[in-house]
């Protein structure tokens, strides 16, 4: 009996369960859970889809029709001349706007406080809302797109617009979104609020985002180093004219890179 006891104890000890192994997970899997959920956020958030899908499309739609109606000269057809600029607003209301706001009240809240206690670092937070963003611009971009092709859109960059397009949206993304954070982590939720929907309609209105920069007059030549103008040139250069803006290319990294370098160091947790 007591050799058939050996061989029962030996065959349980075969099969218990190995012993927990507690630790972090690997960044790459902790940035990519963070910007799952980063994601699900910001599509159930009703306002933010609003300023992210709504308003560029109003814009689009209302531009063109303005510009038929009031027979207005933008150097070529409505629809095509304002395409780009509304993706690029679609861009800066994303990565700048929704994500201060939203960041903003998640400090207020605690939210950001308890995530700084796990094993998440802030580089891992910070840019698991940078790719998050990417995911909801797909979307923007898709909408937008539909819709300016409904109204007669043929963009005319050929070949070269869509990479072009891209580069410049993924510039724009990084220079705003870097922005955006450092605002919601240096500001209070409620100046954060304010401050953030503020810049968004100066930047509307007079940031040579969706009217190109020519329309400014000599304040144009200003409007070019701002993260706002450089997008829109990027985004018009490639899918109007087929062509790569390099100095809006460069403007756009070194507000990226300065963006990024000090919300790494700013930011805050509480």
């Amino acid at each position: 009996m007591s050799g058939l006891d050996g061989l029962d104890q030996r065959g349980a000890d075969d099969h218990r369960m190995p012993p927990p192994a507690p630790g972090a997970a690997p960044l790459l899997q902790q940035v990519r859970a963070q910007a799952a959920m980063e994601t699900r956020l910001m599509l159930r958030n009703g306002e933010q889809l609003l300023l992210a899908v709504v308003i560029p499309v109003l814009a689009l739609v209302g531009g063109v029709a303005a510009s038929r109606r009031l027979d207005i000269d933008l150097g070529g057809r409505a629809v095509d001349v304002l395409t780009p600029g509304v993706l690029a607003l679609a861009v800066l209301s994303t990565s700048f706007t929704s994500l201060a706001i939203a960041t903003g009240f998640e400090r207020r809240y605690g939210l950001i406080k308890r995530l700084g206690a796990s094993p998440l670092p802030r580089h891992g937070l910070l840019l698991g809302k940078v790719i998050a963003l990417f995911g909801v611009q797909v979307l923007q971009a898709a909408v937008i797109c539909a819709v300016a092709l409904a109204l007669g859109w043929s963009p005319d960059g050929g070949w070269v617009a869509i990479p072009v397009a891209l580069v410049a949206a993924f510039l724009g993304t990084m220079a705003f979104g870097s922005l955006g954070l450092l605002m919601a982590g240096v500001l209070r939720a409620e100046a954060t609020l304010a401050a953030a929907n503020l810049v968004y309609l100066l930047l509307l209105m007079g940031g040579g985002v969706v009217l190109p920069r020519e329309s400014y007059g000599a304040a144009g030549d200003v409007l070019r180093f701002l993260p706002s103008g450089a997008l829109g040139d990027g985004l018009r250069a490639g899918l109007v004219d087929g062509r790569c803006d390099a100095v809006a290319m460069v403007v756009l990294t070194a507000w990226a890179v300065v963006g990024a370098v000090l919300a790494g160091r700013y930011f805050k947790w509480e």
